[in-house]
């Protein structure tokens, strides 16, 4: 760890000098890159001058102790060698999480898209409520939902729908939610009080920007149609809707939610870019696209990363084996005890150097 935390700070000082003394024109490109890497490089930077603070205290204090003869003040040196050995075990800790490597995604906006799967309509009615779901979230954490193609039912239940997720660590914060959720009761259809088990299909993409992938007009066909609601009902006269065919893929994107059809041409862009950008990705990193795959899976019954138990009132993940007894609140959007649970195991195997 010292060779790169050394190597972390002499950067960040190198920097924090170009930014103070002028070397750098403020207000430029240049000077907008330097701030950036400084900021980045800040935290760990200032964690690590505490460290070498206590560092010095403590060879201070251990000097101090070979030379003293007062027994008084040998015990209050010894005390306090102790208790900044302590501090300092501290310190490193934190500097280990602090030097985890960051995933480059994690301040981006993010793509949700929320399937019915393994189920009929009752699947699509708990996709409806897991949405519901993940608005409650993201109002609390003042998120911005943008529907960009939704697909309902009916009774009410969502076949398939994406959003648009912004504001600050979006993906950040939903990029574990990816996977198949299973629902475990008594549908509201079901005459002989049986539970059921349905499924749900969640994948959270993070939004690519223009600079990540390149979409060529000749790569892209565009088709323009009518807007539908549930059951096929017409609810737009004119041809609004969009569908983006991307050939060398096989990636389709629809957008219906805008009545302007140049709005939903712009969300459906936005959504091929982030999913080119996964694929892509993919490609780069040889096992991100069957690590996706694992996650997201075909939607059957047996393939899942959480249970929704409502006669137990009990949602359980397995990827780490947490269970908590407040579907309720749970289901009204209160899941950061889980995503806190998740980014902690997370780091924690990151710490343990285990293979993704």
């Amino acid at each position: 760890m010292n060779s790169k935390i050394d190597e972390i700070y002499a950067r960040y000082k190198s920097l924090t000098q170009k930014l103070s003394d002028g070397s750098v024109p403020v207000g430029g490109e240049e000077w907008t890159k330097v701030a950036k890497e400084q900021s980045e490089l800040s935290e760990p930077a200032l964690k690590y001058e505490e460290y070498l603070g206590e560092e010095r205290k403590l060879k201070q204090d251990e000097e101090a102790l070979s030379g003293e003869t007062d027994a008084e003040m040998r015990a209050l040196l010894a005390e306090e060698i102790h208790s900044l050995k302590g501090r300092l075990e501290g310190i490193e800790e934190e500097l280990k999480v602090l030097l985890l490597p960051k995933d480059k995604n994690d301040d981006r906006n993010c793509i949700m898209e929320i399937r019915g799967g393994a189920g009929g309509e009752e699947a699509a009615l708990f996709a409806a409520e897991l949405y519901r779901m993940y608005l409650g979230y993201c109002d609390h954490h003042r998120l911005k939902v943008e529907v960009v193609d939704e697909n309902s039912t009916e009774l009410g239940g969502i076949k398939e729908i994406v959003v648009n997720i912004t504001g600050n660590d979006a993906y950040k914060q939903l990029k574990f939610e990816s996977g198949v959720h299973r629902v475990q009761r008594v549908p509201e259809t079901e005459s002989q009080g049986r539970v059921h088990t349905s499924t749900a299909t969640v994948a959270v993409l993070p939004e690519a920007e223009d600079v990540d992938v390149e979409i060529r007009d000749e790569d892209v066909r565009v088709d323009v149609y009518r807007s539908s609601g549930a059951g096929g009902q017409k609810v737009n006269k004119t041809e609004t809707a969009i569908r983006l065919t991307h050939f060398p893929t096989g990636i389709v994107v629809t957008c219906q939610d805008e009545r302007s059809q140049l709005k939903n041409k712009d969300k459906a862009f936005k959504v091929l870019r982030s999913r080119l950008y996964d694929y892509y990705s993919g490609i780069n990193r040889s096992e991100q696209d069957a690590k996706r795959k694992s996650l997201v899976g075909r939607g059957d019954r047996s393939e899942r990363i959480r249970t929704y138990n409502f006669p137990q009132g009990r949602v359980t993940d397995h990827r780490i084996g947490l269970s908590l007894y407040s579907i309720d609140s749970f289901m009204m959007g209160d899941i950061d005890e889980m995503i806190e649970a998740l980014t902690l195991a997370e780091r924690e195997r990151l710490l343990a150097g285990e293979d993704e």
